[in-house]
């Protein structure tokens, strides 16, 4: 194994997409169904163990738990199971070298610790991200009207945004990408509540699936100035992936360039070319590649390399995007870390950079971008 060049392996991370985790116990297939985006193990005979990052699993998380590399999935499970949720959430948070979480809350609340837990445990700082939708949904259950909707998300939102260092969008669930870069006219915001309002009162859930309403929700977000981030690309089964592609943004990234706020792309596999492209061409896009790179394991690097090849190093942020399991937090930072020193010690190889590049680029990479986007203070 290649060992990581210091000056990566010492980065004070600013993970700028995660979530919190599971303080419940779990079983096997409880573990299994968190593993990954699928929604549920399979009943046919298969493992998630036989998977890319069930192998990272056994590989990089079982010496934190004491246990030798590679050990069985079994003996791995029994050990978590003896240590109990709590201490296996607090060995890998703090294994990770993290300053900076930034929580999205917004997604089974119930289940997650929330943002001042995930701090405690990891022993760092962590900040809140607003999932735009969840604000929409949550001021629609007060009964406000059609007429009312816009002003009451408006105000909810800026209360909100008071004690938050960002925006989410998860319009990528919900409609696809292919927002129009138009801001929706007072009428139109009002036309798409009330046909929202109907639906929810003849039955439907209160998911928010509107376009206009998702570009509304967007351009307030905007207004209050802080960033923007998409979810793009790969998630779990609720998402129509075709739908999904940063470049169907293009209008509007086009639409909100002026207004001097940064869009953040999240994930964006298969798509991470493409979210490069954009970070290239958009002075105000930025881009990651949490999510994919602990679901690809060893392969982590080569996302990592791929999405560099556009992307300027002033542009690109890391994330794990973990969700409910603590090894995902790890996985995250530790491959990350693995990717950005095989690609940074490439280029020293082949004198593409010098020694004092790479630790600048490291910089930027793992907590400089970050805390610049999202305006943090030094840890």
């Amino acid at each position: 194994m290649t060992e990581l060049l210091p000056w990566v392996a010492e980065l004070p991370l600013v993970d700028h997409h995660c979530h919190g985790v599971l303080t419940a116990e779990l079983d096997r297939t409880a573990f299994e169904e968190a593993l990954t985006e699928a929604d549920t193990v399979s009943p046919l005979g298969t493992t998630l163990f036989d998977s890319l990052i069930g192998l990272a699993v056994r590989r990089w998380c079982a010496p934190v738990l004491d246990l030798p590399a590679h050990s069985p999935a079994e003996q791995y499970l029994a050990r978590r199971a003896e240590l109990g949720a709590a201490e296996v959430n607090r060995r890998f948070l703090r294994a990770t070298g993290t300053a900076d979480f930034l929580v999205d809350g917004g997604f089974l609340p119930e289940k997650l610790t929330g943002t001042p837990e995930l701090a405690g445990l990891a022993q760092a700082r962590a900040h809140d991200v607003v999932r735009l939708e969840r604000v929409a949904e949550d001021v629609l259950r007060t009964g406000t009207t059609a007429a009312g909707f816009a002003g009451q998300f408006a105000e909810t939102l800026a209360e909100r945004a008071a004690g938050a260092v960002g925006f989410k969008s998860i319009a990528a669930y919900r409609v696809g990408l292919e927002l129009s870069g138009e801001r929706p006219s007072a009428t139109e915001v009002a036309d798409a509540a009330a046909a929202w309002l109907t639906r929810v009162e003849a039955g439907a859930p209160v998911r928010l699936a509107d376009e206009v309403l998702h570009r509304f929700l967007i351009w307030t977000g905007i207004d209050l100035g802080l960033p923007v981030q998409f979810h793009v690309g790969y998630g779990d089964s609720d998402v129509d992936l075709h739908r999904c592609d940063p470049l169907l943004l293009t209008g509007l990234l086009r639409a909100t360039r002026s207004a001097g706020v940064p869009i953040l792309l999240l994930h964006n596999y298969p798509f991470h070319r493409n979210a490069a492209y954009l970070a290239q061409v958009f002075e105000h896009v930025f881009v990651d590649v949490g999510l994919a790179t602990h679901n690809a394991g060893h392969r982590a690097p080569a996302l990592i390399a791929e999405t560099l090849e556009l992307v300027p190093f002033g542009k690109f942020l890391f994330s794990t995007d973990a969700f409910g399991l603590a090894e995902l937090y790890h996985l995250g930072t530790l491959l990350f870390r693995r990717g950005l020193s095989g690609f940074l010690r490439a280029g020293l190889d082949e004198d593409a950079l010098s020694e004092a590049d790479a630790v600048r680029i490291a910089r930027l990479a793992g907590f400089e971008n970050a805390r610049r986007v999202y305006r943090l203070a030094a840890a």
